[in-house]
């Protein structure tokens, strides 16, 4: 189990670069990051990014701080730490048309430090999932997991 979780840790490290090395992109439909500057710090961000989940009826299921990981395994690596949350009401609908949406669900949201210290929140496009997954009979439920997912985003993100 342990050898699992260390490479498991290994090959999300050696991605974190190609995460990082994208630009900033904006809201559009498709775009495969959506992203927003924080005015927090990382810790604050991420206390900020829970309380707007759970204020939502949804449940935080795990987080992982990429940044205490590395450093276990002597590394360096900026704040940053993935937060997984949902709502089985509305991940669920998305796994009947598509089992395989399970790979992206629960929902994450990705809580980081830039280079110049710039906190930042992002997190893939429900419609991204959808297309990727080749869901297309339920418009709602992402139009609907895109809604929350934004306002989320803008309570975390608010000065």
């Amino acid at each position: 189990m342990i050898r699992f979780v260390r490479s498991t840790l290994s090959a999300l490290f050696v991605s974190l670069p190609i995460l990082f090395a994208a630009p900033t992109i904006s809201a559009a439909a498709e775009d495969p990051l959506i992203t927003k500057p924080s005015p927090h710090d990382v810790p604050t961000t991420v206390q900020r990014l829970e309380a707007a989940v759970n204020s939502r009826g949804a449940a935080v299921v795990a987080k992982i701080d990429h940044a205490a990981a590395a450093e276990a395994s002597g590394l360096s690596l900026r704040p940053t730490v993935l937060v997984l949350f949902g709502n089985p009401k509305l991940g669920t609908p998305l796994m009947q048309s598509e089992q395989t949406a399970g790979l992206d669900l629960p929902l994450r949201v990705l809580v980081w430090q830039d280079a110049d210290g710039t906190t930042h929140v992002g997190y893939t496009p429900p419609n991204l999932i959808a297309t990727r997954h080749g869901i297309t009979d339920r418009p709602e439920v992402v139009e609907k997991i895109a809604g929350a997912l934004a306002a989320i985003a803008d309570e975390t993100t608010a000065p």
